[in-house]
């Protein structure tokens, strides 16, 4: 969020029937990804359906300032690249605001230059851990400075010569995954990363698509082993950025649980490591139908159709958390609504996001008359058919913690609760989801500023 915005306080009340069809902002992941590789490959990448988002923005101020040069054109982006090992020393510290993704997968992309790069961010994005980034580079050769616990503010240098690197993720990450992965661009030799849980693959894909030599073994028990033949030429690309899951969570949870909606949601990314939650929802009960399945850009894509579903609890395994980490708030507004208890297992990954989501989703919960219990890496939610008793008469406020997704999956609950939802900040959402209040007001839904 940039420092000098102010919160914007805001309030969902109970909505009729949510109608329409939408287009959703371009994945984030894959927008982040997009900007990065364009600006290290050699030549020029065209990027259209770009999600517009700060922090997504950040990382291109933050591309330009390493040497690449970025444009807009129309409905594109235009970005004109370094090369492989060419990116230049920074004259500022780079300031991510918001932007984990951005700042983490910037760390390994500078992580094997022989220069200094100091990475900054809002007051959220300092006070989450980097260390599970910065300990494989400081395997790799570089210098690390940092704030107490591995915390921004960062300075990095990296080692005249990176050593390539044999490294099993320590947990289910895909950010780690990607920020070695990134170094290994610039290191001689074979990078080999060893994955015992798949989490997204969006950097693998992609790379194999600017021409990267990367390949991938996966054995009976599914450990995946990724190796990365560094110092090889990366080329442009022409890239359409397909709508981000994560973001159609939002209007997907809120026609499920509005009775008497039908909403299409088009361009939807259906890539198998970011399913989790579309898959668990069905497990539920809800009805998403999958409209014209096709393949852009090598990623899965398909248009949803969701209408309104009596939902019923289930325990969703811990394997699964991977593929819909992002999704865990909004399906815990979905739970609410459900019929029975629903049991969210794995969950330890939401302790080091934006916020302690899982501490701040367990406490917006009981705030608006849900019954919960917060466990150390699991989420147990009593849901109340038809949102009865839900949420909050006096007007208290869910405490976002300056996280976009909180503050979203919190506004959606308000929408098919009995009293209305509040949250104190609703500014930060335009770091991922700039669209949200005029998309689902075209919908219906009825959000809006609050004094």
């Amino acid at each position: 969020m940039p420092r000098d915005t102010l919160p914007q306080p805001a309030v969902a009340r109970r909505s009729a029937g949510l109608f329409g069809s939408i287009r959703i902002p371009g994945d984030k992941s894959i927008s982040h990804r997009s900007l990065m590789f364009g600006g290290l490959a050699a030549g020029e990448t065209r990027i259209t359906g770009l999600l517009e988002g700060e922090d997504v923005l950040n990382t291109g101020r933050a591309m330009q300032a390493l040497g690449a040069a970025i444009r807009r054109d129309g409905d594109a982006w235009i970005v004109s690249g370094t090369g492989n090992g060419a990116l230049l020393a920074p004259e500022a510290p780079l300031d991510f605001g918001n932007a984990g993704t951005g700042s983490r997968l910037t760390m390994g992309l500078v992580g094997s230059y022989d220069f200094e790069t100091t990475f900054i961010g809002d007051a959220s994005l300092s006070k989450r851990p980097m260390a599970r980034i910065l300990d494989p580079l400081r395997l790799m050769g570089a210098q690390v400075r940092a704030a107490e616990g591995d915390r921004l503010p960062v300075i990095l240098h990296g080692p005249p010569v990176a050593s390539p690197l044999t490294y099993r993720v320590p947990m289910a990450s895909a950010q780690v995954k990607s920020a070695v992965l990134l170094a290994g661009l610039n290191a001689p030799g074979i990078t080999t990363i060893i994955e015992p849980v798949q989490t997204r693959d969006h950097t693998e894909r992609m790379l194999v698509g600017f021409g990267a030599a990367l390949s991938v073994e996966a054995d009976a028990a599914g450990v995946r082993t990724i190796r990365l033949e560094g110092q090889g030429r990366l080329a442009g690309q022409t890239i359409d950025v397909p709508g981000d899951p994560s973001s159609a969570a939002f209007p997907l949870v809120a026609a499920l649980i509005v009775p008497g909606s039908d909403i299409t949601i088009r361009n939807v990314l259906m890539n198998p490591t970011r399913t989790g939650l579309i898959l668990t929802l069905q497990e539920m009960g809800a009805d998403i139908e999958m409209l014209d399945p096709r393949v852009t850009g090598g990623e899965d894509v398909a248009d949803l159709r969701v209408r309104s579903s009596a939902l019923k609890a289930v325990t969703v395994p811990a394997e699964r958390a991977p593929s819909m980490i992002d999704e865990y708030p909004v399906l815990a507004v979905a739970a609410a609504f459900a019929d029975g208890t629903t049991i969210m297992q794995g969950l330890e990954e939401l302790r080091v996001k934006e916020s302690d989501r899982l501490s701040a989703v367990a406490e917006g919960l009981k705030l608006n008359g849900v019954d919960c219990i917060e466990g150390k890496d699991s989420l147990t939610v009593q849901g109340r058919p038809e949102g009865k008793g839900l949420g909050n008469a006096s007007g208290s406020d869910v405490r976002t913690h300056l996280d976009h997704r909180i503050a979203m999956s919190f506004l959606v609950m308000g929408l098919a609760s009995e009293h209305p939802v509040s949250v104190d900040d609703s500014a930060m959402v335009a770091t991922s989801f700039p669209e949200f209040f005029a998309m689902m007001t075209r919908l219906g839904a009825t959000i809006e500023a609050r004094d």
